[in-house]
């Protein structure tokens, strides 16, 4: 997969690329989740809000990213990645 801080480039639904960086990789019952944070903040929002994506594998066996569709999955790795966070804010204080 790609490194962290990587800088990946998504295009939405209507073809409009989005800037990330790939802050952290993460396993949660043996499948890998990528967490990414936008380049570009929201003129409404005062920070950027990371996203979670699914890593799976394409047809030729490379590796795409993909919206997590299940909800009780999507809470199970937000989870997850909440608990690291905290986990690395204790350390540093």
């Amino acid at each position: 997969m790609v490194e962290t801080d990587e800088k990946i480039v998504l295009i939405d639904e209507e073809g409009v690329e989005h800037e990330f960086i790939l802050i952290d990789m993460l396993e949660v019952d043996g499948q890998e989740y990528a967490i990414l944070e936008p380049l570009e903040i929201e003129e409404e929002e005062e920070e950027a809000e990371a996203i979670i994506l699914k890593v799976t594998k394409d047809e030729n066996d490379e590796d795409i990213l993909t919206d997590i569709e299940d909800d009780e999955e999507w809470e199970k790795v937000a989870d997850k990645w909440q608990e690291l966070i905290e986990s690395d804010e204790e350390e540093v204080e």
